[in-house]
């Protein structure tokens, strides 16, 4: 299919044939994406175990907090009955 690249759908083939061309005459893009997603992946996996150790940490502390019963017997409330 042809589109005139004065239409969206023209524009977008042309960026497609532009983008391909481009990737295909430089074989050493596509090395350096993956390793930028590597280097990615690995940081996020950092990153999560970093957040689950602090997250096991304050709910360890949390549950060791005894909080004593309320002052005045902890009757309810509400007030405002006959």
């Amino acid at each position: 299919m042809n589109f005139s690249p004065l239409t969206p759908w023209g524009f977008l083939a042309a960026e497609l044939r532009w983008r391909v061309a481009r990737a295909r005459s430089t074989p050493e893009r596509g090395a350096s994406t993956i390793e930028w997603v590597i280097i990615t992946g690995i940081l996020v996996a950092i990153a999560v175990a970093v957040g689950l150790v602090i997250y096991n940490m304050v709910t360890k502390q949390a549950a060791s907090i005894d909080i004593p019963a309320a002052p005045g017997g902890g009757a309810g409330g509400g007030g405002g009955g006959p």
